[in-house]
């Protein structure tokens, strides 16, 4: 099945991360992707010790008004490993940021829906990102939107390692 966690709330790459850690433990072949992420986290790190095939990509520094070409570099290479990762009998694989990316059209949205249509039913697929395009949402098996109804940040507490990165 296909599903993505999406909206303006903390907690979506958080709650994709746990689906990782349950499916790991119940001894499924588990597989993540993060785009636009070009350094390790906290965790990827994790992830990668108890046996997670994690991969990031992105270009240094955020999007601020348009992409630049590392970017779209970025984005395809990690799409490409997403690709590679479809044929290696993964029970699970999350595309983490995938919504960040296609709402920069740094991938093809109809190729992205197309493949994703294709392979949902050979194994669990999950993206995450804020901004989930329509088109997307409507090929999901289930949806999920984190809103927020408070948040630190609102009064000027930055991101903490250990809890945002």
């Amino acid at each position: 099945m296909l599903q993505v966690y999406t909206g303006n709330g903390k907690g979506k790459t958080t709650a994709a991360f746990g689906l990782a850690m349950r499916a790991k433990g119940r001894g499924k072949k588990v597989g993540i992707v993060q785009f636009a992420k070009p350094e390790e986290s906290g965790e990827f790190k994790i992830a990668r010790d108890i046996g997670i095939d994690i991969f990031h990509f992105g270009y240094p520094g955020f999007i601020i008004k348009s992409p630049r070409e590392g970017d779209y570099t970025e984005a395809m290479k990690a799409w490409e490993k997403f690709i590679e990762m479809s044929k290696d009998g993964y029970d699970l694989i999350i595309l983490d940021e995938l919504n960040i990316v296609l709402y920069y059209n740094l991938l093809d949205l109809n190729n992205v829906i197309e493949t994703l249509m294709r392979l949902k039913n050979d194994f669990e697929i999950v993206v995450t990102g804020r901004y989930a395009k329509d088109d997307l949402i409507k090929i999901s098996d289930l949806v999920t939107e984190m809103c927020p109804l408070k948040h630190y940040f609102d009064i000027g507490v930055g991101a903490r390692e250990g809890i945002e990165f």
